[in-house]
């Protein structure tokens, strides 16, 4: 058996930041995000949060952190979202402040 054989699970990223509806709002009316999508590279994951971010109506972002989860999380409030970017979407989780 070679490493071609071998049956990679996909990367699952998370990208924290935060977004606006209004380009007009002030900086404390920011809502929290954690978005979950799978991406070949940092780069890829990033242009599709923001894509999906944008097509959700927000108008601006700034995205903080990024990393990639390693495993199934335990919270359940991620547990779907993490299963969502497994069958190949964007998955965005808003926090309230």
């Amino acid at each position: 058996m070679n490493d071609n054989d071998l049956e990679m699970d996909p990367v699952v990223y998370i990208v924290i930041g935060r977004v606006w509806k209004d380009e007009d709002t002030s900086p404390d009316a920011a809502i929290t995000i954690h978005a979950f999508l799978t991406a070949p590279d940092d780069d890829d994951a990033v242009r599709k949060t923001l894509e999906a971010l944008s097509s959700q109506g927000f108008t601006e972002a700034e995205l903080d952190q990024i990393g990639v989860i390693d495993g199934e999380p335990d919270e359940p409030i991620y547990e779907g979202a993490y299963h969502d970017a497994l069958s190949g979407n964007v998955a965005i989780v808003t926090l309230a402040d």
